[in-house]
């Protein structure tokens, strides 16, 4: 069924999405997973194309476009052209929104010019080698030192990492025990005491830089307290949902994308004289699978839509996220059986998809998590 939540200008702006892809990214993704890293490059690239930002206020360098639909399409060609290094999500759709809804107007100067430019890549620290989605576990810490604070502590798995030019970092600066007692530092590059560790080698994903990040003794300026001191877990909370609902939009769109992949080769490859399409066991595959995803996509682009009227609750994009990350999982592992021997050839985009996907249900909150919001939310 055609979907229905796209303007003619949604379309163009996808069109010159895939024109960036085939120009900037596509030609040198091989050359950044040997690297484990993308160029810099890359995103000024992004940011002449008007990639990043798009939701920041045009007096800033940003679109000045809220419409997270367009960032849907930004998303989707990302996943459909199995683009994993070149993290634009993660700084429009995750830190862009604490820039734009918690900083203040000397802030917004500071750094939102950087940031719709790509002179300015960012990345945020909340988890550690021992607190992954429990936030309560947090031990960095800032100690308050009159006109700024010293941090200290260890964050790793840190998407951009290496890149990053501001870091946003979660830290206690309470002793309070919990959630409570944690506030957002905005710690930048070239910082005093601030040192990235490895450049974390990972089984998929390899051209997006992930990294250790240690801080010791690091000063931070008390204009860089991003929001409310000791507010951070009511601002994590706030815009965690457009973290999930990007994450699911991705999922859809990869599944999608490697069921027509496998339609194509299932009716190209032969077996016993005559093509794997013709199996009634294929078919019934493909149809499984076909419909699992129309399914899918139908709420998907519900959320989208609700998400764009200001409108999706953490709940539902914690069903979208865990659901749809799910479903991407499932149909990739059964893309990949139906290529055979094929499948796991690292030339096939379902073995790249195989890999890169995975972390799919882990990040932003694993599957466990988004049950246990879900299942809060209707039992108490």
């Amino acid at each position: 069924m055609p979907r229905q939540i796209f303007t003619e200008d949604h379309d163009a702006f996808r069109e010159s999405v895939r024109t960036f892809l085939a120009k900037e990214v596509l030609p040198h993704h091989d050359q950044w997973e040997k690297d484990g890293i993308v160029s810099r490059d890359a995103w000024l690239a992004a940011g002449r194309q008007g990639l990043l930002g798009m939701a920041m206020p045009q007096e800033y360098g940003g679109g000045g476009e809220p419409d997270y639909r367009y960032s849907a399409v930004l998303v989707e060609e990302f996943a459909t052209a199995g683009a994993s290094g070149l993290f634009l999500s993660l700084h429009n759709d995750i830190i862009g929104p604490y820039l734009l809804a918690l900083a203040t107007e000397e802030q917004k100067r500071r750094w939102l010019p950087g940031f719709c430019s790509g002179e300015t890549i960012t990345a945020i620290a909340m988890t550690e080698p021992g607190a992954g989605s429990d936030l309560q576990g947090i031990r960095t810490t800032a100690e308050d030192r009159g006109d700024h604070w010293v941090l200290n502590g260890a964050k790793t798995f840190i998407s951009n990492g290496i890149l990053a030019d501001l870091v946003v970092v979660v830290a206690r600066t309470s002793p309070e025990g919990g959630a409570k007692g944690l506030s957002l530092l905005v710690v930048e590059r070239g910082a005093e005491g601030f040192e990235r560790g490895r450049n974390l080698d990972k089984i998929g994903q390899k051209a997006q830089d992930t990294a250790e990040l240690f801080f010791d003794d690091v000063v931070v300026p008390k204009e860089n307290l991003l929001g409310e001191l000791n507010g951070a877990f009511i601002h994590l909370m706030t815009h965690l949902a457009q973290e999930r609902i990007g994450i699911a939009v991705a999922a859809v769109a990869t599944a999608e994308h490697l069921l027509e992949l496998t339609k194509k080769y299932v009716k190209e490859r032969e077996a016993f004289g005559r093509p794997l399409a013709k199996l009634q066991h294929i078919r019934f595959e493909i149809a499984e699978m076909a419909t699992e995803i129309a399914v899918t996509r139908s709420f998907m682009d519900r959320c989208i839509a609700e998400h764009s009227a200001g409108g999706l609750d953490a709940v539902h994009a914690s069903m979208a996220k865990w659901w749809a990350t799910e479903l991407q999982k499932r149909v990739t592992d059964r893309c990949l059986q139906l290529h055979g021997g094929y499948g796991y050839m690292a030339e096939f985009p379902v073995a790249k998809a195989f890999v890169d996907g995975r972390i799919q249900t882990i990040y932003g909150g694993t599957t466990e998590i988004m049950k246990e919001i879900i299942g809060r939310s209707l039992l108490g």
